[in-house]
């Protein structure tokens, strides 16, 4: 594997399951893999379990981890092809990412969307030009349209959560203050896709996601029909996608609550908003996952790390 920048990469999600899990036994058995190996973390936008567990991730295999805040401490960078450089940006991507290689043997990046320039958006400009133009392979921390990494530490936790065959499990809408971008939203659908599970989306009218990104997973729009016989209730807010960008609704019915959930598992990527998205007797009972999925964060970016460096 040459980039990790989209669930797609995953080839088989079972098989790198098992591996990660194996990684969570024995974090340390491949510490020399990274030995004089360095990671560039370059963080566009705000980061707690992103940027700590991808660090521990790359010390657990050896690597020299390396971060810049790009949106602070770096020099402006114009991503457009024949720009007038005569504005805000002081240096092109041609030349940044060329540089950063130079010091890095892998680069991960963090870029959030506009979430007013849908075209712009799905075209990924921000980590498809640090693939286009940087040497060395590229790693998603979240990118416009996707959160790999989240996506298969979801993926992670739920295995290691279940005894069934093929459980339940519901990603529901919940309100929010603002607008939020899709990019967990759809690789959490991605990521279940490739799993065997029963899989269902529940959002109010006017928050489906693409329908590219949802393909023939089945939308309800009543939570609680959505919630019958769940077993595990993964809960985000995104903003609305055909209106795009906007916050149509911030329906309180729609946060979750004990009464709700039942005895269905509780996920969350995190960070949250207590008694908007859900209660706290959901975030502090014993059904909540979240805490164990934030942990599952560094095996899922170990994992990715162990690949690219295995095939260099």
């Amino acid at each position: 594997m040459k980039n990790y920048t989209s669930i797609n990469d995953i080839d088989n999600i079972h098989n790198w399951i098992e591996e990660a899990k194996l990684l969570k036994a024995n974090p340390f058995k491949h510490i020399q893999l990274g030995k004089n190996k360095t990671l560039g973390l370059l963080f566009f936008n705000s980061s707690l379990r992103t940027r700590l567990s991808t660090q521990k991730a790359a010390l657990n295999l050896g690597m020299n981890p390396i971060v810049m805040n790009v949106s602070g401490d770096a020099w402006g960078i114009e991503f457009g092809d024949g720009t007038i450089m005569n504005g805000n940006t002081a240096e092109h991507i041609k030349e940044a990412a060329a540089v950063v290689s130079q010091y890095c043997d892998i680069i991960a990046v963090r870029a959030f969307p506009t979430l007013i320039d849908k075209e712009k958006d799905e075209s990924e400009h921000v980590i498809n030009s640090f693939v286009k133009y940087a040497s060395v392979p590229i790693v998603n921390m979240e990118s416009a349209t996707g959160h790999p990494l989240q996506g298969l530490t979801d993926a992670i936790t739920i295995s290691e959560n279940t005894n069934k065959e093929k459980p339940k499990v519901v990603l529901s809408w919940a309100p929010h203050i603002k607008a939020l971008p899709h990019a967990v939203a759809n690789s959490f659908v991605k990521s279940m896709q490739k799993m065997d599970v029963e899989f269902v989306i529940a959002n109010p009218e006017g928050y489906n996601l693409s329908s590219k990104i949802t393909e023939e997973t089945p939308i309800i729009h009543n939570q609680e029909e959505a919630f019958k016989d769940a077993d595990f209730v993964y809960v985000k807010n995104w903003s609305s996608y055909d209106d795009y960008g906007k916050v149509l609704s911030t329906d309180p019915n729609w946060m979750i609550t004990q009464d709700k959930l039942g005895k269905a598992k509780f996920m969350h990527c995190l960070p949250v908003r207590r008694n908007v998205i859900v209660e706290d007797a959901v975030l502090d009972g014993e059904n909540s996952l979240v805490i164990e999925q934030a942990n599952n964060r560094t095996f899922a970016a170990q994992l990715v790390l162990k690949k690219i460096l295995e095939n260099a």
